[in-house]
């Protein structure tokens, strides 16, 4: 899709979305993101986690140095075991339940080639013999769909799908059919935004960096981290490697009442989530940059969320910390975000790093 603003990057995003990057198998997503950055980073390099490390040298020598963070990994699912009719049975890598995300094809990431699936549940047309569809029907069992119910039908025997590498362990994404970006309006919407949108705010970073010519003061580091949504695994290892008193996480933000949050509002800088307090004085300046630029910035103390940021404070990884979010419509769901709202936090991002 090509964007219609000339800030939206609206292709390149699209290319992000379509690059399948579950937990601890980012590789097709980290590739984009390598060649995007190669002609503006002073380095750039893949650590021992996964993570693609991208560095931009500060111009004041004593200054501290700043770490921003955004993941590459999407909500997907992991093989459990393969029955004997061929069937594949899940668990999820990130919080999520099937109904997120729909049944319908998927793509299973087999060692030697990737097959197409079905996740599904069974027919509708079953009485409470079939117990496993039974319970899950609105007007008998109404137990809410979860993982144990599904499966993924590939068309294939067991042996078959020994051969394309497929077994206990293999990752299933959402097939790539089911990714395209649409607008609505103002407002563009797909899976996985979470965090495809903030990894292109950091992209858009670093090319204004260089194309500016307005360098930090102290060191910056943009980290891609692998592996955020089973519990901030890349993101610990970077903050422990690297150099840096600040860590900040660009993340989806989601926009509830009971938050203060809209998605037509401006970006979202929040004060505390699930795992951690955020530093004041970080979340403070964020609210001040977005204001004095002119982005309505929403302050919010979010609950059941957490972020790269708050796992490496919680770990005592990262003296300070912060948040920066997208405000997005149904996270961990179809996500939605305005048009507008990738740019606004890039403009915010290059305040923060630049003028510190």
């Amino acid at each position: 899709m090509a964007g219609r603003d000339e800030d939206f990057e609206g292709d390149l995003l699209q290319e992000l979305l379509w690059a399948y990057g579950p937990c601890g198998q980012e590789d097709a997503v980290r590739e984009v993101c390598r060649r995007e950055l190669g002609p503006y980073a002073d380095e750039l390099w893949t650590d021992a986690a996964g993570n693609l490390v991208a560095t931009f040298g500060g111009t004041e020598g004593g200054a501290p140095a700043v770490r921003v963070l955004a993941h590459l990994d999407e909500l997907s699912m992991l093989v459990k075991r393969v029955e004997p009719d061929g069937t594949l049975r899940l668990t999820p890598l990130g919080t999520m339940y099937p109904a997120n995300f729909g049944l319908g094809p998927v793509a299973v990431l087999g060692d030697n080639e990737t097959l197409c699936g079905v996740l599904a549940l069974g027919s509708e047309h079953t009485t409470q013999e079939s117990e496993r569809i039974w319970r899950t029907k609105p007007d008998q069992g109404d137990k809410a769909l979860d993982w144990p119910d599904v499966y993924v039908f590939a068309g294939l025997e067991p042996d078959q799908q020994a051969k394309s590498g497929i077994g206990p362990g293999t990752r299933v994404c959402i097939d790539r059919s089911k990714r395209d970006l649409i607008e609505v309006g103002d407002y563009v919407g797909c899976y996985f935004m979470d965090d495809r949108a903030a990894v292109l705010a950091l992209l858009l970073l670093a090319r204004r960096i260089h194309r500016t010519g307005r360098r930090p003061a102290g060191d910056l580091y943009l980290v891609f981290t692998a592996n955020e949504e089973v519990g901030g695994v890349g993101a610990a290892y970077a903050c422990r490697t690297l150099p840096g008193e600040v860590t900040l996480a660009v993340e989806v933000g989601p926009t509830e009442a009971e938050y203060g949050t809209t998605v037509a509002g401006g970006p979202i800088i929040a004060y505390s989530d699930a795992q951690c307090v955020y530093d004041k004085a970080v979340a403070d300046r964020l609210c001040v940059i977005a204001r004095d630029l002119g982005h309505a910035p929403q302050a919010a103390v979010l609950g059941a969320f957490e972020s790269d940021a708050s796992h490496t404070k919680a770990a005592g990884l990262s003296p300070r910390a912060g948040l920066l979010c997208l405000p997005t419509l149904s996270t961990h769901g179809y996500e939605v975000i305005a048009r507008a709202a990738i740019a606004a936090v890039t403009d915010v991002l290059m305040d923060f790093v630049v003028h510190r």
